[in-house]
C-alpha cells in the first residue's frame, strides 16, 4: 500500500471490516455494543472502525476497560491517557476493576494467562449486562484466527478456530470479532501512521507462549503463501459446512 494517510488507511482497514460484518451477520440496527479496550494496537484501532462506521447501523458503542491493577504480569496502561482519547474519540466508556484470582489451576502447568483472560471475560460480560449490551466486541485479527487454527491443529488433533460470532446465554450476549479478516501487519501500519495512539504495553509473559511460536511459523509460512491465513480459514470453513452440528 502506497499511501501512508491515516484517513486512507483507515478507509482500506474499514473495507475488511464491512466484509466481515456482512459475510457473519455481525451488526444489526439498535446494537449497544460494549468494546473491549485494553489501550493496546487491535482494541484500539477496533474501537476507532467501529466508531468510524456507526452510521452504516444504528449502533451505540460503549467502551469498557478492564484494569488489571492488582495483576503481577500486567501490561502497562497509563488510564490518564486512555481516558483523554476515549473523551476525545466521543464515545462512552467505564473503567471496571478485575476481580482477585482465587483457588488452583485445574492443570497441572496450566499457564497463568487462562485465568486471566477468564476473569476479564467474566468482567466484560457482567459489564456489558449492566450496561444493557447485546453484543460484545474484541479486537481478535486475522493472525489471531491463523494461530488459534494451528494452535487447535497442532496441539489438540482439531480444525477448530476462533469464531467471527458466537452466541451466549442462550443468545442474550454475543461477541464479535470485526477485526475477523484483518491482518496484523496492516493494524500496525494504521498505528504507525497515527491512526491511533498505543497506550498499553505488551503483556511481559505473551513472548513466552505457544501462540508465539505459532506467529512464528505463519511468518515462515507466508514466505510460501502470503494467503496461508486466508488458506488456514476456508479449511475450517469448509470443514464446518461438511460437518453437521458445527
Amino acid at each position: 500500500m502506497e499511501t501512508t494517510s491515516p484517513e486512507r488507511l483507515a478507509h482500506y482497514l474499514l473495507k475488511k471490516v464491512n466484509k466481515a460484518c456482512h459475510t457473519y451477520s455481525l451488526l444489526t440496527d439498535g446494537d449497544r455494543i460494549a468494546v473491549a479496550v485494553s489501550g493496546g494496537k487491535d482494541s484500539n484501532t477496533l474501537l476507532d472502525l467501529l466508531h468510524r462506521r456507526r452510521g452504516v447501523e444504528r449502533c451505540h458503542l460503549v467502551a469498557v476497560h478492564v484494569s488489571l491493577v492488582s495483576e503481577g504480569c500486567q501490561a502497562t496502561v497509563d488510564l490518564e491517557e486512555l481516558e483523554r482519547w476515549l473523551k476525545e474519540l466521543g464515545v462512552e466508556y467505564t473503567f471496571v476493576p478485575l476481580e482477585p484470582a482465587t483457588g488452583q489451576p485445574r492443570r497441572e502447568n496450566q499457564s497463568p494467562c487462562f485465568h486471566c483472560a477468564w476473569r476479564r471475560r467474566k468482567a466484560l460480560f457482567l459489564t456489558a449486562q449492566r450496561l444493557g449490551c447485546n453484543k460484545v466486541a474484541l479486537g481478535h485479527n486475522a493472525d489471531d484466527v491463523a494461530q488459534t487454527t494451528l494452535l487447535n491443529l497442532v496441539y489438540h488433533g482439531r480444525l477448530e478456530t476462533m469464531a467471527a460470532r458466537v452466541d451466549f446465554f442462550a443468545g442474550k450476549i454475543t461477541v464479535i470479532r470485526p477485526l475477523y479478516l484483518v491482518p496484523e501487519k496492516e493494524i500496525i501500519r494504521y498505528v504507525q501512521a497515527g491512526g491511533v495512539p498505543v497506550i498499553a504495553g505488551p503483556c511481559p509473559v505473551a513472548t513466552d507462549s505457544r501462540r508465539t511460536e505459532m506467529a512464528k511459523v505463519l511468518r515462515l509460512l507466508e514466505q510460501q503463501n502470503p494467503r496461508v491465513k486466508i488458506a488456514l480459514l476456508r479449511a475450517v470453513e469448509r470443514f464446518n459446512e461438511k460437518v453437521p452440528g458445527t
